[in-house]
């Protein structure tokens, strides 16, 4: 019985240590025409079978008189909460195909999170606060994330393989999602680069966007 039982162990310890040999992370770095770190870029992946961290629970803050943050990547069903961090009122809505609804007139936290089971990009607006300009996007895909301020997104724990991969931006020509090429992931992980194509700033950025910044960004994310 001992050495059915040591041999057992020793099965499920060479299982966990092959897993974890053949767990691979893939450093993606995402630039702008221009070479520059982008920033709030999304990029989802497919590629082989296997289990991604997924959670189908998320916030979308509202701080200092924006959403925090200004991108959020999603999966599809998963339930968002609308926290108002500020000490005045908000009212958070959506036309976009991908989610309708409207948060009325609140402080602090609505008691019931929001329901994304579409994908697509949900563009967000308050009417009090013209603005303020957010964007959810929403995937069906199993690996997903937003860069940071580097220009930076890392996926660990991926199984090596083929993988595509889709980039989006708020910034994107037409805000639409771009394709962004096939590779490969070895077991012993992969730095690439991803080039997005973005609208160039003004010189002069105004202190807060005009009233039709959510009728603009809500006009291109519903483009077919």
């Amino acid at each position: 019985m001992s050495r059915i039982s040591s041999s057992i162990t020793l099965i499920g310890c060479w299982t966990l240590y092959a897993a974890s040999i053949s767990a691979a992370t893939l450093t993606a770095h995402v630039v702008d025409q221009q070479g520059k770190p982008l920033t709030n870029a999304v990029l989802t992946l497919q590629g082989p079978p296997g289990k991604s961290p997924i959670v189908l629970k998320a916030d979308m803050d509202q701080r200092d008189q924006e959403f925090a943050p200004r991108v959020l990547a999603v999966h599809t069903n998963t339930e968002v909460k609308f926290p108002n961090s500020d000490d005045i009122r908000h009212q958070v809505y959506s036309f976009s195909p991908a989610k309708r609804f409207e948060l009325r007139l609140y402080k602090g936290t609505p008691s019931e999170p929001e329901l994304f089971d579409k994908p697509g990009v949900v563009v967000l607006g308050c009417n009090i606060h013209d603005w303020m300009v957010g964007y959810i996007y929403v995937t069906d895909e199993p690996w997903f994330a937003v860069s940071d301020a580097n220009g930076v997104v890392k996926f660990d724990g991926m199984a090596a393989g083929h993988y595509s991969a889709t980039l989006w931006h708020p910034k994107a020509i037409d805000m639409q999602p771009v394709n962004g090429g096939e590779f490969d992931v070895p077991a012993i992980g992969l730095s690439k680069d991803f080039k997005l194509e973005v609208e160039p700033d003004t010189e002069q950025k105004p202190a807060v966007a005009p009233s039709s910044a959510f009728g603009d960004a809500f006009n291109k994310a519903a483009r077919p």
